[in-house]
């Protein structure tokens, strides 16, 4: 293919971008209008913390995870936060970083995972990061999609890890995105529904991911299930039940008020988040 060398590389990157295959229709009980509210228009971001547990060398480990989502402009050359707002390439996406630290008796763990969705499609990853630093090393992967798949790099102090790219199928979710997609449910008692879930990229390894059955059921929730979170903080809750044929199964709390915060997630392999205080915040512009 000949390329009119005058065409910019922005303008090239958009137009291979619009030929790409479009997104996946979103299934019937996913509300796709969820991150078009204006409340995300605001200029700020939402920073929910979580008092949170993780089982890590045999013990419970209590910490803070704190969970940002906020809007942001991103452009097809690059698919990261654009710096010029006056480009013909921009599109709009939903941004969640989670970020934790987590102490052991010698040294601390710290992850922070960004997953990245079009304002469109909250039931499609769009990117997703996850880095992790600790005496042992650092691990960076990266899933950024293309077509009808990701593309997948990956670095890793482990052994036959270390570095490389390779592609997965794009079309079953990632377990990191449910504390988001799950939250854009057309929720209704008993409402069950499956879909392939790739476990969770919170973790130093880089091992290529393999998708399995998950179960996913709506009920709505006991007050009594939620006693240690602060009752202004609770409107009406749905309890979200994930059931997968090996991986660990999850259960979460989620209001049935917009924006559908998560209360609460509890996890079969110890992992646990309760919500401890909601706010919203320009927080990049703090010292």
């Amino acid at each position: 293919m000949t390329v009119n060398k005058n065409l910019s590389l922005g303008l090239l990157c958009a137009a291979l971008f619009a030929c790409s295959p479009a997104t996946q229709p979103a299934p019937d009980y996913i509300n796709e209008q969820w991150a078009k509210d204006q409340l995300w228009d605001d200029g700020q971001a939402e920073v929910a913390i979580y008092d949170a547990e993780r089982v890590v060398y045999g013990k419970t480990r209590k910490f803070e995870y704190v969970y940002v989502l906020v809007k942001e402009e991103f452009n097809q050359e690059f698919r990261v936060k654009t710096d010029d707002y006056n480009r013909s390439d921009l599109y709009p996406v939903m941004k969640v970083n989670k970020f934790c630290r987590i102490e052991t008796l010698k040294y601390p763990y710290h992850y922070l995972t960004s997953v990245f969705y079009k304002r469109e499609s909250p039931h499609q990853v769009h990117k997703l990061t996850n880095t992790s630093q600790e005496w042992c090393g650092n691990t960076a992967k990266s899933f950024l999609e293309n077509g009808n798949q990701y593309d997948f790099q990956y670095m890793s102090y482990w052994d036959g890890q270390g570095n490389g790219t390779t592609t997965i199928e794009k079309g079953p979710w990632f377990e990191d995105q449910l504390s988001y997609t799950l939250r854009t449910l057309d929720f209704e008692e008993g409402l069950q529904f499956e879909v392939d879930l790739y476990p969770m990229q919170v973790s130093s390894k880089a091992s290529v991911p393999v998708s399995e059955k998950a179960t996913i059921a709506i009920e709505k929730a006991s007050m009594n299930e939620l006693t240690e979170i602060d009752s202004d903080l609770i409107n009406e809750p749905w309890k979200v039940s994930v059931t997968r044929t090996e991986g660990s199964n999850l259960t979460y709390w989620i209001n049935d008020v917009y924006p559908n915060i998560l209360l609460k997630m509890e996890a079969t392999d110890g992992r646990k988040l309760s919500l401890k205080s909601l706010t919203r915040d320009a927080y990049w512009n703090h010292e």
